[in-house]
């Protein structure tokens, strides 16, 4: 079982999927760089800047139906005076195989329409009898709305093109992506991203959410390279959410996530 985490693993590495933005996120598609959340931190982290309490957050995703390979997220949002400050840790990997990666995030609401944000990321592999490296990254995002219906959003991942130098297959994707959020209606809301990593092909996500009830939504989502379809529902009992999702890849099988926030 091990050896097929391992494939797992390096097939992972080499499109880039290692990252959890959280159960709400994977279930939309992962098409998130105009949405406003905690989990924004995970991919554009000026979705944060609308947060008005300390939010913290658990993830859990197990790869592929496999108890052996998982990424363990935790992320918390405080704001401060105009400012969101925004922490996250996230472990991915086997024995074999380990990436562990912290950051932190800083964003602001500029007007009631923009917002800006700058993140920093503390990068570290480690597989045994090769040792372990660690490098730091940087990332930049930004959301505007046009309207109280329409927001659009981009972010541009490690634009200094940091890397781990000294283990094969471990690098860290540079890339930009495009989004935009909009309210169909007070109870639909669609989204749409569209993501290019250099060196590897675009990429097109999109999903939608349906307010069921008021503490109630289901999700869906669909992305073009590699073709995978998501779906799931998220719960929320005063200051708890919980939100689940599955993810389908077209090679690998399924795999399940789940995400607690609770809001101080």
């Amino acid at each position: 079982m091990k050896y097929i985490c391992l494939i797992c693993i390096f097939f992972q590495l080499s499109v880039h999927a290692q990252n959890n933005p959280g159960a709400r996120s994977k279930a939309l598609g992962s098409a998130s760089t105009a949405l406003e959340d905690i989990w924004s931190l995970q991919l554009n982290s000026a979705g944060i800047a609308s947060i008005e309490r300390v939010i913290f957050a658990l993830g859990y995703e197990q790869h592929f139906l496999d108890p052996e390979l998982s990424t363990q997220s935790a992320i918390l949002g405080v704001p401060i005076k105009d400012y969101v400050l925004g922490l996250s840790f996230q472990r991915y990997g086997i024995t074999e195989y380990l990436e562990q990666t912290a950051g932190i995030a800083l964003s602001r609401k500029y007007s009631d329409a923009l917002s800006i944000a700058l993140s920093m990321n503390y990068h570290q592999v480690s597989i045994p009898f090769y040792g372990s490296e660690n490098t730091i990254s940087v990332d930049v995002g930004m959301q505007y709305s046009l309207n109280d219906k329409l927001r659009l959003g981009t972010a541009i991942t490690n634009p200094g093109r940091s890397k781990i130098n000294d283990l094969s297959g471990s690098q860290i994707p540079t890339g930009i992506s495009v989004g935009l959020a909009f309210d169909l209606s007070d109870k639909v809301l669609f989204l749409s991203d569209l993501t290019k990593i250099l060196d590897y092909g675009m990429n097109f996500r999109m999903g939608i959410e349906y307010q069921i009830v008021k503490s109630f939504n289901l999700r869906g989502g669909i992305s073009a390279n590699p073709f995978r379809q998501t779906g799931g529902f998220g719960f929320k009992f005063g200051r708890i959410s919980i939100d689940a999702a599955i993810s389908s890849h077209p090679r690998l099988g399924y795999s399940p996530n789940l995400s607690l926030n609770y809001e101080f």
